[in-house]
């Protein structure tokens, strides 16, 4: 489990092909590798991958094909959102996150309001119902909340620091992002939709 607080940018620096997805060297930034051990999980982007081996400047992950086909953003050199896993005595700064990414989104505006953005997102349309007004989304990793929703765009306002913090300084019209819904709503659903099937 994570909790959307990123905790550093770092890089993808090489991308080793393998017979079934790559093999990613990941330049750890200003991480603290300290406490890392072989098999530990670190959200990349918002995607929960495995610790396969240390490096000088970070560490190394295998991602599988389905993964690939179902993110963005790992299939690249370029700078990724980082995060280690949440351990029980640690803050809960943003929501719970589990790593999982729902879908893939489209950026559809991100400009200047004042001092901080407006980001608007399109979503896959069979996230938007997920989606609600005030509710907690991850986007690349990043624990937010939404501003306004309409059918599957949705608005999220990034302050300054946010902007700093992340790699979301690169974000432009048409850029793909990693969307995970609140787990809250997934399970909600579950429970409305067994106790109609059971009645």
């Amino acid at each position: 489990m994570f909790t959307g607080i990123i905790q550093a940018v770092g890089k993808i620096t090489v991308i080793e092909p393998l017979q079934q997805g790559v093999r990613l060297s990941i330049d750890a930034g200003a991480l603290d590798m300290s406490d890392v051990a072989l098999g530990d999980s670190i959200a990349a982007n918002g995607v929960c991958l495995t610790v396969i081996a240390k490096i000088d400047s970070g560490y190394q992950v295998d991602v599988s094909r389905e993964t690939l086909n179902c993110t963005a953003g790992l299939g690249e050199v370029g700078e990724v959102n980082l995060e280690k896993a949440l351990r029980l005595s640690d803050r809960l700064g943003g929501h719970l996150v589990s790593g999982h990414v729902d879908g893939v989104g489209e950026v559809i505006k991100f400009a200047p309001v004042g001092e901080s953005h407006e980001l608007v997102i399109r979503a896959p349309k069979a996230l938007a119902r997920y989606i609600a007004h005030k509710g907690s989304i991850t986007v690349n990793g990043v624990s937010l909340t939404v501003n306004w929703v309409k059918d599957e765009d949705f608005s999220i306002n990034l302050i300054p620091h946010t902007i700093h913090a992340t790699n979301f300084k690169h974000l432009c019209a048409g850029k793909p992002v990693n969307l995970e819904v609140d787990l809250v709503a997934r399970y909600l659903e579950r429970m409305l939709s067994y106790s109609k099937e059971n009645q």
